[in-house]
């Protein structure tokens, strides 16, 4: 199983970092799985340490794919790092080994400490399928355009009928963002 949620690592400077990635479970712990190369593997070889934010705002999902990393977080309790401000829950993940790969390393973690704040209500549709944009956003350059403008085709009904504004606001930037990935591609070809 993969539980989708924002993660914020340091870097050995001290340096929050926050982003969003799936978490795979692994018995009594989770996998933390970054693409080679990116802030957040950077973190975890300088800091063993991650907090995972589950999170009902996918506002915060897709501004961190748009280059928002400024939300408003707490520290956590028993680990460096922090979490959401707004998380439902988070966890404190310490990282016990690594399995090197040469595109996405895998770090499995413990569990140090898991906090509740409020309780989860349920993603509507739109919720959903700003997830599921969102993480077609981080794959433009695998994915062929066939299949993402399918998936985004699909993903608007739900936008359309469920959303509220958070939503709608950050469905429009994740378009944006994909839309503009379009655009520099055709001019670059």
């Amino acid at each position: 199983m993969i539980r989708e949620c924002i993660v914020t690592t340091v870097s050995d400077e001290g340096k929050l970092h926050i982003a969003p990635l799936g978490l795979i479970e692994d018995g009594d712990g989770w996998v933390i799985a970054p693409f080679h190369p990116s802030t957040t593997l950077d973190n975890l070889r300088a800091t063993p340490f991650a907090v995972a934010s589950f999170t009902d705002d996918v506002l915060v999902f897709a501004g961190c794919l748009t280059g928002n990393k400024d939300w408003p977080t707490r520290p956590a309790r028993h680990i460096p790092g922090a979490f959401l401000e707004n998380a439902l829950a988070h966890l404190e993940l310490a990282v016990e080994r690594v399995e090197e790969d040469d595109l996405r390393p895998r770090f499995h973690c413990r569990i140090v400490y898991e906090g509740n704040h409020a309780p989860f209500k349920g993603f509507n549709r739109a919720q959903a399928a700003v997830i599921e944009t969102a993480i077609l956003a981080t794959r433009l350059k695998m994915l062929p355009r066939e299949k993402i403008e399918t998936e985004l085709a699909y993903h608007q009904i739900a936008v359309e009928k469920t959303a509220g504004p958070r939503e709608h606001e950050a469905w429009r930037i994740l378009v944006e963002k994909i839309e503009d990935f379009y655009k520099r591609s055709a001019t670059s070809d």
